[in-house]
């Protein structure tokens, strides 16, 4: 059996990701979402999310790029000189790896994060992270603690199975690594996909790519990581990613997309659904 998850990240963080995002659970291929709980948008992508039942929800923690939730007196190992988080994934992994990042207060962070999303009426299914850095060692010994103790089932590890020459190779070779460290001290308790598709496509997924992508999705459950969006202007003038939102939102709702999974032999379900019927 060929299972298929389909996850749009960046819910909340911007208005523009969160309809994006809903376009394409509504007209696409999308079954879940991770949303940010110290995004700039969050009350409205509350607001959406409980209108969509049949929506999975997860936490996507975020620990670069914006504010915590916490008072900066709580977590300044993990704050710029603004009182941010720091900036890019790089600047965490350095200070990472010269042991500045002080676990108790990313712990006390991600806790914050994750209360905020089941305050908000949210019933959490999943957690990853922006910019994956909850597969760090001893980010994601916390990350695993807060899964079990707040009872979320699911934990993204990445695993891409096709490194296609990109610029994105080297990182994501580093990536996958790291997430087969994660992947033996993941407990029998919670759940993860046997590998993530998309993720060296970030941001750019067009129909002939979504299709190459698809042909990654092996035996057992593959999650396809997607980043869609509408309203490219304002999200490029906030994001400087380079993505092109409003192409990948147009590819995961294209209409011939459901025939192509059914010759393929691949199943569109959820988190929620494998939880009731695992594949077999």
């Amino acid at each position: 059996m060929r299972a298929l998850v389909v996850t749009a990240d960046d819910v909340g963080l911007h208005a523009g990701m969160t309809l994006g995002a809903l376009e394409a659970h509504d007209r696409g291929l999308v079954t879940a979402v991770s949303v940010v709980a110290n995004g700039g948008a969050l009350e409205p992508a509350l607001e959406k999310l409980r209108d969509q039942p049949g929506l999975d929800t997860g936490v996507h923690l975020t620990l670069v790029g914006e504010r915590p939730l916490s008072p900066p007196a709580a977590v300044p190992s993990l704050l710029d000189r603004d009182g941010a988080f720091l900036p890019h994934v790089r600047d965490f992994a350095l200070r990472y790896v010269l042991g500045g990042i002080a676990a108790a207060e990313v712990e006390a962070e991600l806790r914050r994060q994750i209360e905020r999303l089941l305050a908000g009426g949210l019933h959490l299914v999943h957690v990853n992270s922006h910019q994956h850095l909850h597969v760090l060692p001893r980010v994601f010994a916390v990350v695993l603690r807060l899964a079990e103790e707040y009872r979320i089932p699911f934990v993204r590890i990445p695993s891409e199975p096709a490194l296609r020459v990109s610029g994105r190779s080297v990182e994501l070779a580093v990536l996958n690594g790291v997430g087969r460290r994660a992947r033996r001290r993941l407990p029998g308790t919670l759940k993860t996909a046997d590998r993530t598709v998309g993720v060296m496509d970030a941001g750019r997924l067009t129909p002939e790519r979504l299709e190459t992508v698809l042909a990654d999705v092996g035996e057992g459950v593959s999650e396809l990581v997607c980043h869609p969006g509408l309203g490219d202007r304002d999200l490029a003038a906030a994001y400087a990613w380079g993505y092109a939102w409003e192409e990948e939102t147009a590819a995961l709702c294209d209409p011939r997309l459901p025939d192509l999974l059914r010759s393929r032999g691949i199943a569109l379900t959820s988190f929620s659904r494998l939880l009731a019927a695992p594949p077999a």
